[in-house]
């Protein structure tokens, strides 16, 4: 199987086969089962990482209640952007929609037990559409793109809970593997099918039209399947967005684009170093020095441009179309993290593949190239070989160092703390949480009581009522941010506030001067729950 297109002459040449004895156990490892076998593994860490105590019934993120709470939400009759602000697109919301419907029956902390595993199927799958994006560049390149994926830290931590990344993945490279043939862009019905699965991936999260582009890009050439892509990929956004929208334009707008990707008023830049370290996978490495993170990025991004500038300089052919857009789009996603201020680990993972895709496309390209023009064929064959050998012994010993890393994880609200809320907290009260996390996983997020307050993200409340302030930039002197909070205040019967709530809650004067007034603590929870239960007049008393 070759790893490079070259021409009928350079073809025979390399068609020379290598020795019989050297052959045998080589050619058993096919490329499909090399996918196999590194998807089985990117499993096996995944469902490592979620058997950490408390990950799979505790709290262990922010974003993830947010996401499913939504869903919850619209099940129960409740709209996103109409009836609550969510800042996200509806994709993970409609994604999680049969969770949410399961949740009905069994309670919201087995429904995000359940979004939790189908998250990690989700990043698993995901690993094996990158390997049978390049199947036919052999074992090597199928190696690297199904290993750098598995293995890559933010790939795995990303999916341990419902967190947009892992599903982005999996719906753009759904689309790749629609759009591309084998090296080439495809034709016909593909491209329409593609596109829609690219249009759907935007519902999930805006960055996706990054890879959109760069398809458009390499279309050029063919306006008309240019044109037939980018109408699919319209279709496929609009399809599934347009009902939110219309039923509240304004509070789509401002929660989807303002709080998103508007400006945020003296928001914390995250140092450069630190993003590059995650993206190259150093994130599990202590301390490691600024040399060996600058190091690690000049090996990656020379393999890329030296590897497939030499390939193309001894084969005289250039990178096919499926080099380019892995390429392109992992360069354009690198910039992009780098440049906002806003930056979290779980970014990266929407990076990863591009970045296993280039390299294991680079790698076996050079290898073949120079195997071609050098001759000696079985000597080159060795070397490949070899280089699968080191590959899967890279793999694997990240792998161990990852197993290492996730061994020492724990949920920041254990599953016991949970027993206690549940005691304090009667089914169907109505809850205020600045993390709304904790209300899902206590099974206490769905309220029947009329009129009680819809805050599925407290700092995404902030955002798109006020432009872009959080609680530090004066979100609570924004006249529509402190009434809505303080009518949340007055309606809810308990109040439980994380850790992180002053970064959440606008504690202006008047709302603190009523909490105080309104509501005691209640004792004899752990310490990383603040409840409280209301105590003076106001609200609707828990069973009324």
């Amino acid at each position: 199987m070759a790893d490079v297109q070259i021409t009928p002459t350079l073809r025979a040449r390399r068609a020379l086969r290598a020795p019989a004895g050297a052959r045998a156990w080589s050619d058993r490892i096919t490329p499909n089962l090399v996918i196999v076998a590194v998807t089985i593994l990117a499993l096996a860490l995944r469902l490592y990482y979620l058997s950490r105590p408390g990950f799979l019934f505790g709290v262990t993120e922010y974003d993830d209640g947010s996401y499913l709470g939504s869903a919850i939400r619209l099940v129960h009759g409740q709209l996103p952007y109409r009836d609550f602000v969510f800042v996200q697109p509806p994709g993970i919301t409609l994604l999680m929609v049969p969770v949410a419907l399961v949740a009905k029956v069994t309670g919201t902390a087995w429904g995000m037990a359940l979004g939790r595993i189908l998250t990690v199927l989700a990043g698993t799958a995901g690993v094996a559409a990158a390997g049978l994006l390049v199947r036919r560049r052999g074992r090597l390149a199928v190696l690297l793109a199904c290993g750098i994926s598995a293995v890559h830290p933010e790939s795995i931590a990303a999916a341990h809970t419902v967190l947009v990344e892992p599903w982005l993945v999996l719906f753009c490279l759904i689309g790749a593997l629609i759009i591309f043939d084998g090296d080439r862009l495809a034709s016909g019905r593909r491209v329409v099918w593609a596109g829609l699965a690219f249009g759907f991936a935007g519902v999930i999260e805006s960055w996706a039209i990054v890879p959109v582009l760069v398809l458009i890009a390499l279309s050029a050439r063919r306006p008309r399947r240019a044109a037939a892509f980018a109408g699919a990929v319209a279709a496929g956004f609009l399809i599934p967005t347009l009902p939110f929208a219309a039923l509240a334009p304004a509070s789509f707008y401002q929660s989807v684009v303002v709080a998103q990707v508007g400006r945020r008023l003296n928001a914390t830049r995250i140092y450069s170093l630190y993003r590059i370290r995650l993206m190259t996978g150093l994130s599990d490495v202590l301390h490691p020095s600024n040399s060996l993170v600058l190091g690690a990025t000049a090996a990656i991004v020379g393999l890329v441009l030296i590897g497939t500038a030499a390939a193309w300089l001894l084969t005289r052919q250039p990178p096919a179309a499926l080099e380019w857009f892995a390429a392109a789009t992992g360069a354009l996603m690198a910039v992009t993290f780098l440049w906002p201020p806003q930056f979290h680990y779980h970014f990266v993972a929407f990076l990863v593949p591009f970045l296993a895709l280039s390299v294991a496309l680079a790698a076996p390209r050079l290898l073949g190239a120079l195997g071609v023009v050098g001759g000696q064929p079985a000597a080159w064959a060795a070397l490949r070989r070899g280089a699968c050998v080191l590959a899967a012994i890279g793999i694997v010993a990240a792998a161990v160092m990852q197993t290492d890393y996730e061994r020492t994880q724990q949920a920041s609200v254990s599953p016991a703390e949970f027993v206690a809320v549940r005691r304090d907290i009667p089914p169907g009260a109505c809850v205020l949480a600045d993390e709304v996390s904790d209300l899902v996983v206590a099974d206490r997020f769905v309220s029947d009581v009329p009129g009680c307050p819809a805050i599925d993200d407290g700092t995404g409340v902030n955002y798109a009522l006020s432009h872009g302030l959080n609680t530090a930039t004066g979100a609570g002197r924004v006249p529509s941010v402190a009434a809505l909070w303080r009518s949340a205040f007055m309606h809810s019967q308990f109040v439980w506030l994380s850790y992180h709530a002053s970064k959440r809650v606008p504690w202006t004067p008047s709302i603190v001067s009523y909490f105080h007034a309104h509501f005691a603590r209640v004792r004899g929870l752990g310490p990383g729950i603040s409840l409280y239960r209301r105590t003076g007049p106001g609200g609707t008393h828990p069973g009324h």
